[in-house]
């Protein structure tokens, strides 16, 4: 899962990139509008955490052009404001969900993981191929019963082949989905982490290397 968090409070942005970045997701971070509307212009994200008040360019015009444009993530609109009616205004701009200041970690990484369901990827919480199990919001793989004690990188690279459901994953969405737009496309890190993956999961192997294409588990 790709998230975009839009915080011009640094320390806050930073804290919320890397809480959800341990759950298994890649995540950016753009610190005003105009950043925001740069990464959406590159990347294609399942859910875009977004503070409605930035400078420059304001959260609600940020929402604005996501709701007009093509590529339609999922927004998780944050605000300090308290009002009610504040609530009402951000749900008319096109937010799917509203989230106040200060918020519990808990409650935003289940809104984001529910946001990311609703955009379009399996809809069941619990991913399976075979004896081989991933359950996102309790970040626990298993297979045949056996607690795979995966990596938060491991797991996200597992969530995405599990939701391919069978389909071959190239390595450049692997990149884009498992990873940041700070990953470097010719490192080994990402070979490293599949194979590392591989040990876990164990025999007989499940993760088949498609030369050429990518990765798929069948």
């Amino acid at each position: 899962m790709r998230v975009l968090v839009v915080e011009d409070e640094a320390d806050l942005a930073d804290a919320v990139a890397r809480g959800l970045r341990e759950w298994g997701m890649a995540v950016d971070v753009a610190p005003d509008g105009d950043a925001a509307l740069l990464s959406l212009g590159v990347h294609d994200y399942e859910v875009v955490v977004l503070d409605r008040d930035l400078p420059g360019i304001s959260g609600d015009e940020v929402c604005r052009r996501i709701v007009a444009g093509a590529q339609r993530p999922r927004i998780l609109m944050l605000t300090a404001a308290v009002r009610a009616d504040d609530v009402v205004d951000g749900f008319a701009l096109g937010a799917d969900d509203y989230l106040r200041k200060p918020f519990d970690f808990g409650e935003l990484v289940a809104r984001v993981t529910a946001l990311a369901r609703r955009q379009g990827r399996p809809g069941s919480p619990l991913l399976q191929r075979g004896d081989l199990t991933l359950d996102p919001l309790a970040r626990e793989a298993r297979r045949g019963g056996r607690d795979l004690r995966l990596t938060p990188k491991e797991l996200a690279v597992l969530r995405v082949l599990l939701e391919a459901q069978g389909a071959i994953v190239s390595q450049e969405e692997l990149l884009v989905r498992a990873w940041d737009e700070h990953a470097n496309p010719f490192s080994n890190a990402m070979r490293m982490v599949v194979m590392a993956l591989r040990r876990k999961v164990g025999e007989p192997p499940v993760i088949e290397t498609v030369r050429g294409f990518g990765y798929r588990i069948p």
